[in-house]
């Protein structure tokens, strides 16, 4: 699965997850624990970025899933459970700047290849489809305004506590955007077997039971939801 940030991916291929009793992989959660061991060690500011250290200590960096007791996935950098650090919009920010560089791609690329390998997973973020697997059973390519992703993502993080202003988090957006769909390695693009969901209308049930059914007539499985 594979889309804008802040298209709400994350919530459908977790819905989608639980629903087929697969395993589902945050592809961006990865990138997002790279930029925050960056952060944490000066490599990324405001200002700079120090692309030669941040690959010289990719090797160093070890990102797993593990799930809580209530069987959500968190996300663990070195062992530690760092899934609410990795929400904030620096990282968020800092998460769409590594993910131009091409070692720091290969390696989240090697992991996720690994993570696949015996199927029954489904993963959302950038390159999915096109580059991650390519030869995947579904592919779904999602998209939504960049105003109503803003609001969405405003709202969730006012939800957590967190003061941000709207007009930083629509800016934050399109950054991202313009990073995502220019950087030379994997950008972001529609798979030509993608299929596009356009959820700015539409409801997270909704979208969930376009997902499975759709899963149903790829598939074959004649299961209706």
């Amino acid at each position: 699965m594979d889309g804008y940030s802040s298209c709400g991916k994350s919530t459908i291929a977790k819905g989608l997850a639980k629903k087929l009793g697969y395993t589902y992989i945050d592809s961006g959660a990865m990138y997002r624990a790279v930029a925050l061991f960056a952060i944490r060690n000066g490599w990324i500011t405001d200002q700079m970025m120090d692309e030669k250290a941040i690959i010289e200590h990719l090797s160093n960096i070890k990102i797993t899933f593990k799930p809580n007791l209530s069987g959500v996935q968190e996300t663990f950098l070195n062992d530690e459970n760092v899934e609410k650090e990795i929400r904030t919009l620096e990282v968020a920010n800092g998460a769409s700047r590594v993910s131009t560089l091409a070692a720091v791609r290969k390696e989240m690329v090697r992991q996720q290849q690994e993570m696949g390998i015996n199927k029954g997973v489904v993963m959302d973020g950038r390159d999915i489809g096109t580059v991650v697997f390519p030869n995947a059973e579904m592919k779904l390519f999602m998209t939504c305004s960049p105003e109503i992703r803003a609001k969405r993502r405003y709202d969730e993080m006012v939800s957590k506590g967190e003061s941000p202003l709207y007009e930083d988090v629509l800016a934050n957006v399109k950054e991202r955007d313009l990073r995502d769909t220019t950087r030379e390695e994997s950008p972001l693009r529609q798979a030509e077997d993608a299929i596009v969901l356009d959820n700015s209308e539409i409801g997270i049930d909704e979208q969930l039971i376009w997902a499975l059914n759709m899963f149903n007539k790829i598939t074959g499985n004649n299961e209706q939801n």
